[in-house]
């Protein structure tokens, strides 16, 4: 056996070296193939690939003040709400387009949004229960942010202007407002440049550098991604 696969390692090494090209791999993602590279050093071949960068964190040390302490606590909330966010995003988006697709009537668009809060509720009340009071705000502002719209057009838009009310009176309560518009260019500028560094991959090492540790896993089922 080990005879027959250096035999048609072989004959790959040789294939390769006529094209003038590395060995030609074929794979589903990519129907026209990607070639390995290789050299030759002496009496052996040596295949060589990429790999992707690694990354090495710097600890800052612990600063203190006022402004320090309400900037860990945002990247620290930040961390714990966005994907939640992201979450959001996928399913207003696959809400909005079955029900234009399938040009839904009030009574089978209201049963479908029922289907859809259900699910939602299934997925997410257990561990966004264990949210806190800003954390709640924080992900209000980037659900805003990631769907168009503030937290209590869509509570409108899909239920009714009553649930949207109660929804926005309860919220006053824990000083937040659900009408107010995600601000990316005035106060809102802090929690749009974590997002910035989340979408460009530097969020992680931010986080690291803050608190020494890695940001928490928030488990959000595939079908939401």
């Amino acid at each position: 056996m080990r005879g027959s696969l250096r035999y048609i390692l072989a004959l790959s090494v040789m294939a390769a070296a006529v094209t003038g090209h590395g060995i030609h791999a074929q794979t589903p993602d990519s129907p026209e193939g990607i070639y390995m590279q290789f050299r030759i050093e002496g009496r052996d071949t040596v295949f060589t690939d990429e790999l992707p960068p690694a990354r090495i964190y710097s600890r800052m040390p612990r600063q203190k003040g006022r402004e320090w302490r309400r900037y860990y606590r945002l990247v620290h909330n930040f961390s714990k709400t966005y994907p939640y966010a992201i979450a959001a995003r996928h399913l207003v988006h696959e809400v909005d387009s079955t029900i234009a697709a399938e040009r839904m009537k009030r009574g089978r668009r209201d049963r479908f949004i029922a289907e859809k809060q259900k699910e939602l509720f299934d997925d997410f009340e257990q561990p966004m229960r264990g949210l806190t009071v800003s954390q709640g705000a924080l992900l209000m502002k980037l659900i805003d942010r990631e769907v168009g719209k503030s937290s209590y057009l869509i509570i409108k838009d899909y239920k009714n202007g009553i649930a949207a009310g109660f929804w926005q009176g309860i919220a006053k309560i824990f000083g937040t407002d659900l009408k107010k518009p995600y601000d990316p260019d005035g106060e809102d500028r802090p929690i749009e440049e974590l997002v910035e560094l989340w979408e460009t991959g530097q969020f992680e090492g931010l986080y690291y550098s803050l608190f020494w540790k890695y940001p928490p896993e928030i488990e959000i089922p595939s079908k939401y991604r």
